[in-house]
């Protein structure tokens, strides 16, 4: 009697385990993106998707309701006059914002983060393109950055408090 075959049975049996041991601990990820597929993260892509429909679509109306009251940010640094609220965003969208004749934003959502504080931080990196009217006749401007949206929840939705 020989050893061999059942030494390559018992590799081969090894190697069945191992990959059955590694299909039912692997997580399952919301299609398309690096997030864990979860019922929680499933409701904030969503809700970040709408958000993104509605900058495609320069849904004012709706960028608005998507925005807390108390929306702020910094910018990311010291300096006071690049810091925003939601009567500066306001009237970025109903100004500037509404002179793009296109708009493109794709997004690659990377990780979302609920916190003890009750926000729940969004990263994702885009990917930009708008046409702004001009001298060149409205040509394209494209680009590509991490970003992270801070929501908080209200009622079965959220509502963006920094990041846009």
């Amino acid at each position: 009697m020989t050893l061999r075959p059942f030494a390559e049975g018992l590799v081969r049996a090894g190697v069945l385990a191992a990959a059955i041991g590694a299909s039912a601990c692997s997580k399952a990820y919301i299609p398309n993106t690096d997030v864990e597929d979860t019922g929680d993260n499933r409701q904030v892509i969503l809700f970040c998707e709408r958000y993104r429909h509605a900058l495609e679509d320069k849904d004012v109306a709706e960028l608005l309701k998507m925005m807390s009251p108390g929306y702020f940010e910094d910018g990311g640094n010291t300096k006071s006059e690049d810091d925003a609220d939601f009567e500066k965003i306001r009237d970025f969208l109903t100004g500037d914002f509404l002179k793009t004749n296109g708009i493109r934003y794709e997004i690659r959502y990377r990780r979302v983060t609920f916190t003890e504080r009750k926000h729940v931080y969004v990263d994702y990196t885009f990917a930009a393109a708008w046409k702004l009217p001009g001298v060149r006749s409205e040509e394209w401007h494209h680009q590509v950055a991490d970003n992270r949206l801070d929501l908080v929840r209200e009622g079965e939705s959220f509502k963006i408090v920094a990041g846009m």
